[in-house]
């Protein structure tokens, strides 16, 4: 994947090279806080989990790194394989307070029914548990309120057009999990794992790509079906 794809939300010149608390503090906190992120550049590609290869064009690309929000999941199966999560976590620390602000969790993309793993490593950020669930709330409750009473003032002056009961519930399931936000770092690390993902050439010198050589190392495998 080249080092494009939404990095033209990014300024002429610019790179997006933030730290480990930039990232927990001016984006994960305000997104879960229900506030704007300034600038709005990291997109929210939902609640399912990605393959690597999707994030092209549709997560934030700087220096060949992708970004994006997602929400946190028990399943992290994806169309052609799993990100596998590693028994490694950081603490991530206010540089200010010295106060712990969230957590760093690795995990790596196996391809495959057989799981094989790649060089693709993806690192999930966590705020602390209850770090916005407080205020997060409190804003929610108020945002609830007002949408309420504008609802409802026009469902008073043209009740046909406005179902406000349905309305409301909808905006309060949107709105309640606010807490659960993850942001999602992806990117490519150097050297080898269990399985090689450097281009490679094959017998007669044409170069394999890195999905070239991950299923051809699967051919020895019998009866391979991937999931639906």
């Amino acid at each position: 994947m080249g080092d494009h794809g939404c990095s033209g939300n990014l300024p002429p010149g610019f790179i997006f090279s933030p730290s480990d608390e930039e990232l927990i503090l001016h984006f994960l906190d305000r997104k879960a806080s229900l506030l704007p992120c300034h600038p709005d550049i990291i997109p929210d590609l939902g609640l399912y989990p990605q393959d690597p290869w999707q994030l092209e064009g549709r997560a934030l690309s700087s220096e060949n790194q992708w970004y994006y929000f997602s929400r946190v999941m028990e399943n992290q199966a994806t169309g052609n394989g799993f990100w596998k999560p590693l028994d490694t976590e950081e603490p991530i620390f206010s540089s200010s307070a010295g106060k712990k602000v969230g957590l760093k969790k690795y995990l790596v993309y196996c391809i495959g029914p057989e799981g094989v793993e790649t060089n693709w490593m993806m690192q999930e950020y966590h705020l602390c548990s209850g770090k916005s669930n407080g205020k997060s709330y409190k804003r929610k409750q108020k945002l609830v309120s007002k949408i309420f009473k504008f609802l409802f003032y026009i469902h008073i002056r043209t009740p046909s057009v406005i179902n406000i009961q349905s309305n409301i519930m909808i905006f309060n399931c949107l709105v309640q999990d606010c807490s659960k936000w993850i942001l999602c770092r992806v990117y490519q690390r150097e050297g080898s794992c269990s399985r090689s993902l450097n281009h490679s050439s094959d017998d007669d010198g044409t170069e394999l790509s890195c999905l070239d050589e991950m299923f051809l190392s699967m051919d020895d495998l019998d009866d391979i079906s991937f999931p639906n």
